[in-house]
C-alpha cells in the first residue's frame, strides 16, 4: 500500500445553529459554522497527525474564503479547491434537549458545489503522492455532476492503487435529481475497500435484505468482493442527550465488536460519524489491527459527542486516554 496524504471530496456546508437549546422558529439568533461530512474527516485527520487533502468547490465570495480558511485552520490542504458562481450551500441546526430530537433543515440547492461537472478535478495529479481517498453517499445524492466527479475521482483512485473508504451516509431526502441510490450507489461501492454502513444503509443503497448486522455484511461482500471490511456504530439512545454507543466491524470472517461507551451528556452529536470514520482510517494507516482500530475509531466517535460544532477536535492523546479508561471527567490543570 502506498504510504502518503489521504485525499477527501466533498461538500462543504455553511451551519446556522440555534444557541442555547432554542428552537429555529423560536431564536433571532444564529451561530455560523461550517462543517461536511468528508470534510469533517478530513479534520479529524488532521488533528491525529495525519496530512489531508479536501477537495470541493466554493462559491468565489466572502463565504467560500471563509470556509476554505475554516479547513485551513486545522491545517487541511486547500489548494485543490475549485470557485464557481452559484451559492454556499446551508444547514441549520437545532439542538434537542431531554425527549425532543435534534433537527436540520438544509438548503443546499443550485449551491456551487451541485454545479461541479466532470473534468473539473485533476484528479490524476491530485492523487500521484496519495495513499487513500474518501468519499461519503452524500456526495452522489447532491446532483448528476457531483456524483460524476466522484465516480470519475474513484476510477482513477482505484487504478492507481489507492485504498478507498466511503461512509455509506443514507440521506432519503437529499435524492432530488431524478436517479434514485439504488440506480446509483452501487457502482460506487464496488470500487470501495472498507465501507461503513448500517443494515439500512445496505438494503437502501445495495438491495441487501440481511436480517442481521452479519447477514447483511455477508451479503454485500458476495456482491461486492473489492468490499474487505464494513463498520457501524449501533447506538442505544435514551434522550437527546443520553445513549449508550458500540462499534462493530465485519472483517470478512467474523463480527467484532467494541466496548460499550455510556455518554452521560451529549453535547452535539452531528459530525460522529465522521470522528468514527476517521479513527478507521487512521488505526489502518497505523497497522492498529481491526480491533484496535474499531477501538481507536469507536473511542473517536465518543469523543465527538463531547465537542461542539461539525469537526472533532481531539487529540491522539486523548482517544488512546479514554480507550484506557484515563482521565475521565477530571480537571486536567
Amino acid at each position: 500500500m502506498k504510504s502518503g496524504y489521504v485525499v477527501t471530496f466533498g461538500e462543504v456546508l455553511m451551519r446556522l445553529s440555534a444557541p442555547h437549546f432554542t428552537r429555529l422558529g423560536q431564536t433571532e439568533t444564529l451561530t455560523l459554522g461550517y462543517g461536511g461530512s468528508e470534510s469533517n474527516v478530513a479534520v479529524g485527520l488532521c488533528n491525529f497527525g495525519v496530512p489531508t487533502v479536501h477537495v470541493t468547490r466554493f462559491p468565489e465570495n466572502d463565504f467560500g474564503q471563509a470556509a476554505t480558511q475554516h479547513l485551513r485552520h486545522f491545517g487541511v490542504d486547500t489548494r485543490h479547491i475549485v470557485y464557481g458562481k452559484e451559492r454556499m450551500g446551508l444547514y441549520f441546526f437545532e439542538q434537542g434537549a431531554s425527549q425532543r430530537p435534534s433537527r436540520i433543515v438544509y438548503d443546499r440547492f443550485d449551491s456551487s458545489f451541485a454545479n461541479i461537472q466532470k473534468g473539473a478535478i485533476d484528479w490524476g495529479m491530485i492523487f500521484k503522492d496519495a495513499s487513500r481517498f474518501h468519499w461519503s453517499g452524500i456526495t452522489p445524492a447532491i446532483s448528476q455532476g457531483a456524483a460524476d466527479v466522484c465516480r470519475e475521482a474513484l476510477q482513477i483512485a482505484v487504478k492507481m492503487g489507492l485504498t478507498v473508504s466511503g461512509d455509506i451516509n443514507y440521506r432519503r431526502n437529499l435524492w432530488q435529481y431524478g436517479k434514485t441510490a439504488i440506480q446509483v450507489m452501487p457502482s460506487f461501492i464496488e470500487l470501495s475497500h472498507l465501507i461503513v454502513a448500517s443494515s439500512v444503509d445496505m438494503a437502501n443503497c445495495a438491495a441487501i435484505q440481511g436480517d442481521s448486522f452479519e447477514s447483511s455484511c455477508r451479503q454485500l461482500m458476495k456482491s461486492f468482493p473489492n468490499v474487505k471490511k464494513i463498520a457501524a456504530t449501533e447506538r442505544e439512545t435514551t434522550s437527546s442527550s443520553q445513549e449508550k454507543l458500540t462499534g462493530v466491524l465485519w472483517d470478512g470472517k467474523e463480527l467484532i465488536t467494541s466496548r460499550q461507551y455510556a455518554i452521560a451528556h451529549v453535547v452535539d452529536r452531528v459530525g460522529a460519524g465522521d470522528a468514527f470514520m476517521a479513527g478507521l482510517i487512521y488505526g489502518e494507516m497505523k497497522g492498529m489491527g481491526d480491533l484496535g482500530t474499531l477501538d481507536f475509531a469507536t473511542a473517536s466517535c465518543v469523543l465527538k459527542h463531547t465537542v461542539a460544532g461539525d469537526v472533532s477536535r481531539v487529540s491522539v492523546e486523548e482517544v488512546d486516554l479514554l480507550i484506557r479508561g484515563e482521565n475521565i471527567g477530571k480537571l486536567l490543570r
